[in-house]
């Protein structure tokens, strides 16, 4: 079975993880901007890291049959540096218009700053006077709950924006309602302690099911697993689910939020079905 990876950090992986990947059915995945595991010392920095996300990494998936688009964004762990931050904010429409690139993402909250929170809605202006798509980021652990909430509370209070083209991602139990009850899509990250395990990721679709929803690996330099999406695909089967429930969850809820981006560029070799065009 074919599926898509939504939330992936490929520049952090090995090429052998592409090969593993495209050899489990992986025929796409998006790679949001994020943390690279120590704090840029300038926007300069980022440049180089937009073009790799934009022009590099797209090379690297395509010669093994993989579709990678990306997002941009300064990351909320480097959301602190305000100043930094705007000068992130102030080239980024520099890369806006480059095939693939999916919207403004991962942007959200670590520790609920209130540096992080004035970031994040700068961000969020940003992508909406660009029409954008928008992936976001919910903290870790014990600041999850709050921090979720907090993000739901901004983006419904927004008039700006519009739930269905925003995806907000790395829920658990206690968050994924909030956050599908106010008409967000969301993401479940599937990593062995801080988010989801496959078993707690098939709990809560057997609660919430299977509309606007989607799991990840979000594999990057850390403690993670590239092949998680194709240990949800094996749960789900021994938990009974059907082969076209399945379908849906690791193939066509992403793509189908990822064609309403402006510059989404993927021909699936599986069409998305009809009832689900977006």
């Amino acid at each position: 079975m074919y599926y898509v990876d939504p939330h992936i950090h490929m520049v952090s992986r090995i090429t052998d993880d592409y090969v593993r990947m495209a050899r489990a059915g992986c025929v796409a995945l998006s790679e949001p901007a994020f943390w690279a595991g120590f704090d840029r010392g300038s926007a300069v920095a980022f440049r180089d890291y937009f073009e790799q996300l934009t022009i590099h990494e797209p090379k690297r998936a395509a010669q093994f049959g993989i579709h990678h688009m990306c997002w941009l964004c300064i990351n909320a762990k480097e959301a602190e540096n305000v100043s930094l931050s705007r000068e992130v904010l102030s080239i980024i429409p520099d890369y806006l218009d480059r095939p693939g690139v999916l919207g403004i993402g991962e942007i959200g909250l670590n520790k609920n700053t209130k540096n992080e929170v004035t970031i994040f809605e700068e961000q969020v202006d940003l992508a909406m006077q660009t029409d954008e798509l928008i992936l976001v980021h919910t903290p870790h652990l014990a600041d999850k709950y709050k921090g979720t909430r907090m993000i739901v509370d901004i983006l419904s209070n927004d008039s700006q924006v519009t739930p269905d083209r925003v995806l907000i991602d790395h829920v658990e139990e206690h968050t994924a309602k909030i956050a599908l009850d106010a008409g967000f899509w969301v993401g479940m990250t599937l990593y062995p302690t801080t988010k989801c395990t496959t078993d707690r990721a098939v709990d809560i679709i057997e609660r919430l099911g299977t509309d606007r929803i989607m799991g990840n690996s979000a594999g990057d330099w850390g403690t993670s697993n590239p092949m998680a999406m194709p240990d949800l695909l094996r749960k789900l089967r021994a938990r009974g689910h059907d082969a076209m429930a399945i379908h849906k969850l690791v193939y066509e809820n992403p793509l189908r939020f990822f064609m309403k981006s402006k510059r989404y560029n993927f021909t699936p070799p599986v069409p998305v079905r009809e009832t689900l065009a977006p």
